[in-house]
């Protein structure tokens, strides 16, 4: 099913043709109207008339996170502030945060790309999603509610938490379609546990769509199994106006971008060389439509790849992989490099294992891995468990090329965050 079918199912020399004329077009746009990018243009010594074809984008200067600070709160709006309709901010928590601006149509267009997404996944009209996520300056919540308002859905604007809460909505208004973060999903998978409610008799869900956090294949399995439902992942970021940049179809393979709207690259994190087609690298993302605040070659910092090859349901913009990490979240263990989701996905797949980790960095470069076990496999005892703790040490060593400590814990036992989840406690003495 398609939101718009001439434009997700475009050929792709059309589609590329699009891309380049607004390339082009925002290359002039940003010259005449951000002082910031007109510098760095002219250092750069390219200009929108030096782009011949889309692998001349290479040429352009990238965008950094720390430009956006540096240019904080307005350097980078390109339009008067009288013609601002929205302003949201990064979920940073510490120092200033970066502010991102919304025109009238930046919000619309935001709304649009959700709106395919959700009839990508076979959401119809009639569908009653809950919106699990936080509320406020943070894009996640408020893109996705007017995306599935636009989509014909019926909203409800619940927020994070407040599980029992959650719980009643579902039950009385007979929600089909959730919106969280995967750490919440997994926590209402052991509410409803708890309460001995059956989801697939007590509760009309039927998909859930999980967001704001990179998470593995085992997670997802793990959230499927619980409430019966089919799960897709969502990729957005607040700096390309939140949610919806890509997200999977009813076929689960990749992540399509949507590239009328975005110019996707993937480059080496380390030197910014582009690699080839599915290699996986940094994700360096361009606004290709966005009025009030539009990026150029923002750098992610998010790890992923293309896919090779068409997909199934027939949309012509490129998928990507499921983002594997992010060049800041690695980990450095006894000169080991690690991202935390390698070990989520190796403890997400051991059935004895609960659904909440926590991993803590201590002393000179020691890992410490606490993971709750599961209800049907906790009677109290922790310290009989012996023979599951080495085979989950070892699966740990196997995946990371460390042997952490796992201490296995009794379930409900490890805190639990209604936003993004805080895996890592690093506390070494480095």
């Amino acid at each position: 099913m398609y939101w718009q079918p001439e434009i997700e199912t475009l050929p792709r020399p059309e589609l590329e043709s699009l891309q380049l004329q607004r390339l082009r077009g925002l290359v002039e746009r940003l010259a005449a109207t951000v002082p910031a990018y007109r510098a760095k243009l002219t250092h750069a010594g390219v200009s929108a008339a030096d782009l011949h074809s889309l692998d001349d984008a290479r040429r352009l200067p990238f965008t950094a996170n720390a430009d956006l600070h540096e240019h904080y709160p307005d350097g980078f709006l390109a339009i008067p502030r009288a013609q601002v309709a929205r302003l949201h901010t990064s979920s940073g928590t510490t120092g200033k945060p970066k502010a991102l601006f919304f025109s009238r149509q930046d919000v619309d267009q935001a709304a649009e790309l959700i709106a395919r997404c959700l009839l990508m996944t076979g959401c119809v009209a009639g569908d009653v999603l809950q919106n699990m996520m936080t509320y406020g300056l943070f894009t996640g919540a408020l893109v996705m509610h007017y995306g599935a308002e636009k989509a014909g859905l019926l909203v409800i604007p619940a927020g994070p938490g407040n599980s029992e809460r959650q719980l009643l909505l579902m039950r009385d208004f007979r929600t089909t379609v959730f919106h969280t973060t995967p750490t919440y999903a997994l926590y209402l998978a052991d509410v409803v546990e708890k309460q001995g409610l059956d989801p697939r008799q007590d509760l009309a869900l039927r998909k859930g769509f999980i967001g704001a956090e990179a998470h593995s294949e085992e997670t997802r399995a793990k959230i499927e199994s619980a409430f019966g439902i089919e799960a897709y992942n969502s990729y957005g970021l607040s700096e390309m106006n939140g949610p919806g940049v890509a997200f999977e179809c009813v076929h689960k393979q990749g992540m399509h971008v949507w590239e009328d709207q975005y110019l996707l690259e993937i480059v080496d994190p380390v030197t910014g060389e582009p690699l080839p087609e599915g290699t996986a690298g940094e994700l360096v993302l361009t606004t290709l439509n966005r009025e009030a605040m539009p990026l150029l070659r923002y750098r992610t910092r998010d790890i992923t790849r293309v896919l090779p090859g068409p997909c199934a349901c027939g949309r012509t913009h490129r998928r990507i992989a499921r983002i594997t990490g992010r060049t800041d979240d690695m980990l450095v263990v006894r000169g080991v490099n690690i991202y935390p989701q390698q070990i989520e996905r190796v403890l997400m797949g051991i059935t004895e294992l609960g659904r909440n980790y926590l991993i803590l960095l201590q002393g000179l470069d020691d890992m410490i891995v606490k993971v709750e076990l599961s209800p049907a496999n906790f009677d109290g005892q922790v310290d009989r468990l012996v023979k599951l703790q080495n085979r989950v040490t070892e699966r740990l060593r196997a995946e990371t090329q460390v042997r952490p400590r796992v201490e296995l814990v009794a379930p409900g036992s490890l805190p639990v965050s209604e936003g993004k989840a805080k895996r890592v406690l690093d506390q070494r003495t480095l």
